[in-house]
C-alpha cells in the first residue's frame, strides 16, 4: 500500500495540523510515514502546505511532485495544485473558498466540500481543515477515522484544547459529507 497527499492553503487554516494528524494516525496503524511541511515567511495568511506519504514499505523520499491526492483550502491552492495531481487522482477542495468553476481537470475525481460552512455550523470556522481531512479519510480509506480521532490529543497544543471536541466533530462531519453526497471511493 502506498499513498501520498498534498494539503495546501493559507497559513492559519490548519493545513499543517491536518497533515500532522494524518501522519500520526498512519503511524498508529503501523505504517511508514513522511511528513514534509512548508510555509511562506508570513505563517498566518501566507501560503502553507505539507506533503504526507503513507506506505507499508520504507519510503525513499518525502518529496512528491505529482500527488495522488490533494486537499486545497483556497482558490490559489486550487489553481497551483490541481494541475499537479496525477491523472486518475483525487482533489478535495474547500468549496467555500475554491469555486468549482475554476477547476479545469476532467481526468481526476473531485470532491468540493463546503468545509468552512460545515465548520461554522459545528461552532468554529477554525476546524475547516478537519472537515476536509475527514472527507479525505472517508473517500480514500488511507487511515481509519477512529485512528485519526484517537491521535487528536497528541497534536493539539494545550492552547487549543478547547477545540478538541470541535475537531472530532469536524472529522465526523467531513466523512459524513462524503458518505451522503459522494459515496466512498475506496
Amino acid at each position: 500500500m502506498y499513498t501520498d497527499l498534498m494539503v495546501s492553503g493559507f497559513g492559519g487554516q490548519g493545513v499543517l495540523i491536518a497533515g500532522r494528524l494524518l501522519s500520526y494516525a498512519a503511524m498508529r496503524e503501523n505504517r511508514y510515514v513522511t511528513f514534509f511541511p512548508a510555509y511562506g515567511p508570513i505563517m498566518r495568511g501566507g501560503e502553507a502546505h505539507c506533503t504526507v506519504v503513507i506506505s507499508t514499505r520504507l519510503i525513499g523520499s518525502p518529496v512528491v511532485r505529482n500527488p495522488l491526492t490533494a486537499i486545497v483550502m483556497n482558490l490559489p491552492s486550487l489553481l497551483s495544485l490541481e494541475p499537479r495531481v496525477k491523472p486518475g487522482g483525487l482533489l478535495i477542495a474547500n468549496a467555500d473558498l475554491a469555486d468549482r468553476s475554476h477547476s479545469r481537470r476532467e481526468d481526476i475525481k473531485k470532491i468540493f466540500v463546503p468545509a468552512n460552512t460545515i465548520a461554522e455550523g459545528i461552532g468554529s470556522g477554525r476546524v475547516a481543515s478537519m472537515v476536509a481531512l475527514g472527507a479525505y479519510i472517508e473517500a480514500t480509506g488511507a487511515v481509519t477515522l477512529q485512528s485519526a480521532m484517537s491521535c487528536l490529543d497528541k497534536i493539539i497544543t494545550e492552547k487549543h484544547r478547547e477545540f478538541l471536541h470541535l475537531d472530532e466533530e469536524a472529522l465526523k462531519r467531513g466523512a459524513e459529507f462524503v458518505r451522503e453526497k459522494v459515496g466512498s471511493m475506496k
